[in-house]
């Protein structure tokens, strides 16, 4: 009660100051609320609840680039679970160590959301020349080791015990982090393939240098995985960038994306086998080997494909698998698609030179320009 007291006194007193409008000083008391960590609220009746927040530091979390937070993340996953869910907070910081979200199966009665919040939004930074060392702001989870999980991963339940099919009963959100590797990851980025549903938002998942810098990946790693076909499955992608790694994003059914930016990955985006079909607006693609690749079955539209391709003299011996061998790789023609593209060639401009390998059944059409069909691979 004290505490509830507190809060609105003192929005009460943002109310009557002229300094900072009345809306900014109530949103900031609600978000210092939200990163002030655990407690308890009473509700009506007396009966208490434990808060729906909690913050990483409360469970022994340091963002000091050195301190490995696995166990502080896992115990603080643990507490949102028990609590039917909620949202983890990380205020900003380098914390490394890897998340992995528990596995919600039986008995649990339905679904629980586990959202994972930085504190800031970062700043995804991706391009075609130049060197622009990526910064150590903002809220950064980080993880350098060479094997094992992603760096944020969702655990699947153990046989027999899931709600349905073998998947977690989880709904992740994550949003404003920093998600990082290194030079060549043998190690993900993000997987939620044993996830139900996730929301993705303001995410950089990146190996820590300058796209146009990254070394070629051989470890077949993937920035970040969406949940795998299970009927229920839906990821919504929004303001998303992922840079170095083999695989920008493996996309299965019901995904919708919008702002999605991929530099300096050998396949950018893959269409894994998926039952039903998903939209994506806009989609950069900057010096990727591939910039779509389909790889299962899959119905997809794209509204906005920009492509930017190395030009002449932009690439050198370090770099050059950053030359775009084809824009869609569909060699099975397993792909149903509708792509409207648009190709900026480094140093020389926008052009009309999109080619597909395969892709029977893509629809291609450079903006403005009248449907194609898989005459673009050519043939």
């Amino acid at each position: 009660m004290k505490y509830i007291l507190t809060l609105f006194t003192a929005m009460l007193l943002a109310l009557c100051s002229g300094n900072v409008p009345a809306a900014a000083q109530a949103g900031n008391l609600i978000h210092n609320a939200e990163m002030a960590g655990t407690g308890t609220n009473r509700r009506a009746g007396g009966h208490v609840s434990r808060q729906s927040v909690f913050n990483v530091v409360d469970y022994g979390a340091l963002g000091d680039d050195a301190k490995d937070n696995t166990e502080a993340f896992s115990a603080c996953l643990k507490a949102v679970i028990e609590a039917g869910g909620g949202r983890m907070v990380l205020p900003d910081g380098v914390y490394r160590g890897r998340i992995s979200i528990p596995a919600v199966s039986r008995p649990d009665p339905s679904w629980i959301t586990v959202e994972i919040i930085g504190e800031s939004e970062p700043a995804a930074v991706f391009g075609t020349i130049g060197n622009f060392p990526l910064q150590n702001h903002g809220t950064i989870v980080k993880s350098l080791a060479t094997e094992g999980s992603a760096v944020i991963s969702a655990a699947s339940p153990a046989k027999g015990q899931a709600l349905y099919d073998r998947f977690s009963a989880v709904y992740v959100v994550i949003r404003n982090l920093d998600v990082r590797t290194y030079d060549n990851p043998a190690i993900g980025g993000i997987d939620l393939g044993s996830a139900m549903q996730c929301r993705i938002e303001n995410v950089f998942i990146n190996t820590g240098v300058y796209s146009v810098q990254a070394s070629e990946p051989t470890y077949g790693t993937k920035g970040l995985v969406t949940p795998l076909n299970n009927n229920a499955a839906l990821t919504i992608l929004r303001n998303v960038a992922v840079t170095g790694y083999h695989t920008g994003i493996v996309v299965y059914e019901h995904t919708d994306g919008d702002n999605i930016n991929l530099g300096s990955n050998i396949n950018g985006l893959e269409f894994a086998t998926a039952n039903h079909a998903s939209r994506l607006g806009r989609v950069c693609a900057q010096r990727c080997t591939y910039a779509i690749s389909v790889t299962g079955v899959h119905g997809f539209s794209i509204q906005q494909l920009d492509i930017e391709q190395a030009g002449l003299g932009q690439t050198d011996a370090n770099n050059a698998w950053q030359a775009t061998i084809s824009d869609v790789n569909d060699p099975h023609n397993r792909g149903v698609g509708d792509i409207n593209y648009w190709v900026v060639i480094g140093n020389v401009g926008a052009r009309d030179v999109f080619t597909m390998t395969g892709g029977a059944q893509v629809r291609a059409r450079r903006i403005g320009s009248a449907p194609v069909g898989n005459e673009r691979a050519g043939k």
